[in-house]
């Protein structure tokens, strides 16, 4: 069954990758618009987190809209990623732009080979920071990644990503590997940081209201001596997208380490204004807002407890 469901999906991927990226857009859309009807379970989620963030100011039809437009915009990058993987860097410029990779690049060129944390979420096509980490010279893009149960459609999924160039660790499996690129230093890393992290994550406010949030990016940048950013990537258009850096953030204050809260603290505001900008553009579909189940606050949180610390 494993292998039939396989070549189903390789089927399918094989079909997508020969459309051109404009009709696999519109094609994803349409899923989403029919997922948003039959798929009870992830409108609830959705309609629930817009309501509680912003019910006050937004009326149920608004909000409804945005969630309408959210679960196409889900549709169109899950699509758009499968056609995405297959486009050569030329084509891939001609739908994505890159504002702020300067930023990365200088502080790598103030610091030698020190390594980069880039606290990233599920905007937009995310599946474009890694094709897009290659431009920044002198940096080695990885990223990390839980595999899934399938290990037919683990390996398909991992094909996909190979184009980039991006190299990728098992946050469970390879954290040993991780570790050691990390002590070499010069590596661009992205870590998702925008769901909820658990029991053991940081208890921190977002968009206005306490979630688990994961300190990953803020210890592996205290921990490795790195310099820590933010990314988002906006949906300009149909099929067009643009990664936006964002501005540094401190990891020491008067010659002094900041604490893991405060850098995190940073973080989420970041994503904050990412969502505030476009609301449609965030992964609404996913619990955010968990209710905590002990008080009890570890650090560090997420990304396998950060390589089991």
């Amino acid at each position: 069954m494993d292998w039939l469901v396989y070549w189903m999906v390789r089927g399918v991927v094989a079909l997508i990758q020969g459309l051109p990226l404009r009709w696999a857009a519109r094609l994803g859309r349409a899923g989403g618009a029919v997922a948003f009807w039959l798929d009870g379970r992830h409108r609830r989620v959705a309609l629930r987190n817009l309501d509680q963030c912003f019910g006050a100011e937004k009326s149920a039809d608004e909000l409804r809209r945005i969630a309408r437009e959210n679960f196409r915009r889900i549709g169109e990058n899950f699509v758009s990623a499968i056609k995405t993987a297959s486009m050569s860097d030329t084509e891939l410029d001609e739908v994505l732009k890159v504002n702020g990779a300067e930023k990365l690049l200088a502080a790598e060129s103030g610091r030698g080979s020190r390594n980069c944390i880039v606290a990233i979420g599920h905007f937009g096509n995310f599946e474009l920071y890694a094709r897009r980490a290659m431009c920044i010279m002198g940096l080695k893009p990885a990223t990390t990644y839980r595999g899934l149960k399938s290990p037919a459609l683990n390996r398909l999924l991992q094909s996909l990503r190979q184009r980039s160039g991006c190299r990728f660790f098992e946050r469970r499996t390879d954290a040993k590997a991780l570790r050691q690129a990390l002590n070499e230093s010069g590596l661009l890393l992205g870590l998702l940081a925008d769901q909820h992290a658990g029991d053991h994550g940081l208890w921190l406010p977002f968009l206005g209201r306490e979630c688990s949030t994961s300190a990953a990016p803020a210890v592996f940048a205290l921990r490795y001596d790195s310099t820590l950013y933010t990314a988002i990537c906006y949906r300009t258009g149909l099929a067009r997208w643009v990664i936006e850096v964002g501005d540094q953030i401190p990891t020491e204050e008067n010659g002094k380490a900041r604490s893991v809260e405060e850098i995190t603290r940073d973080v989420n505001r970041a994503f904050e204004t990412a969502v505030l900008r476009d609301p449609a553009n965030w992964f609404w579909v996913h619990q955010r807002w968990k209710p905590k189940k002990s008080r009890t606050r570890s650090v560090p949180s997420s990304t396998a407890e950060v390589l089991e610390a």
